[in-house]
């Protein structure tokens, strides 16, 4: 195994599968701390898996993201037991193939990529302030490129609902716009945050509804590349020195402009809200 993590510890929401598996495998075999912030188990045959799990170099935290009672229970262990964080990687999402809300109310793809990635960072700023590297990684996507419009307003109920080029594209723009607006606000606590493309990977599961169009699927299949691709690409930018300004939107190593930029503040300022308004009154009303 290597060291190249010792010492370290990183948390990666969505672990359990596709590049999160394979972000997960990697830092393992580089002798990271891994806390995994999951809804999903891992792996049973996966000997790698088992075996930092016995050691306790892996640790699982089991949460429903889109589910603010099940993620503060989650949260509230994780900063219990974890002393401090070097990485965070706000991986979780994915597409689904309807129109679907979460608990709270709110469109399911905008719930667990763009809202609850920032009451992660929100909520495990003091773990990160106690970290040495101090950074966030917001996996993000290339496919809000062919985007015509964008519209805030209608990120938490959409009316009309399209496979990949949808909510699941708009969303990821939102994490993406965010994460450029609130990194010189983090900047003093040390923190640096960078929302990162992994590139086209193929992550099919069997037997689970991909939510892509029909025509992606066997493309997919035939040339995307394996999800490890995906999970060096956001290890690369979470520990390499790619000079890249914090907040910046990064696609092969190379920082790239985002559209919308001018809707930026707009969307922090709605995730904001809600994590004020909802997770941190929800917490103190429990």
């Amino acid at each position: 195994m290597g060291t190249r993590g010792e010492g370290r510890t990183a948390l990666i929401t969505g672990a359990s599968s596709g590049i999160g598996l394979e972000l997960t495998r990697r830092m393992l075999s580089e002798g990271w701390q891994v806390a995994a912030l999951i809804r999903s188990g891992f792996p049973e045959g996966d000997a790698l898996i088992q075996e930092s799990l016995s050691r306790k170099q892996l640790r699982i935290y089991k949460a429903d993201l889109t589910d603010f009672d099940s993620l503060r229970r989650a949260l509230g262990q994780l900063k219990a037991a974890e002393e401090k964080l070097d990485l965070l990687f706000n991986n979780a999402g994915g597409s689904f193939p309807d129109l679907r809300f979460s608990k709270q109310g709110r469109e399911l793809h905008f719930e667990v990529q763009t809202v609850a990635p920032y009451i992660l960072l929100m909520e495990l700023r003091e773990l990160l302030r106690k970290g040495t590297l101090k950074r966030v990684i917001n996996t993000s996507t290339n496919a809000f490129a062919s985007l015509k419009q964008f519209d805030p307003d209608t990120l938490e109920r959409p009316t009309a609902f399209k496979k990949l080029f949808g909510p699941y594209a708009t969303t990821k723009l939102a994490l993406s716009l965010w994460t450029r607006e609130v990194a010189p606000g983090v900047a003093a606590e040390g923190i640096k945050l960078w929302s990162v493309d992994p590139g086209p990977n193929n992550t099919l599961r069997k037997g689970k509804d991909s939510g892509l169009p029909f025509y992606i699927t066997p493309l997919m299949k035939l040339f995307f590349a394996h999800p490890s691709q995906g999970a060096s690409r956001l290890y690369d930018a979470a520990v390499a020195e790619h000079g890249e300004a914090s907040g910046a939107y990064v696609t092969k190593g190379v920082a790239k402009k985002l559209g919308f930029e001018e809707q930026g503040r707009k969307v922090l300022e709605k995730v904001r809200a809600i994590y004020e308004r909802e997770y941190v009154a929800g917490a103190k009303a429990a």
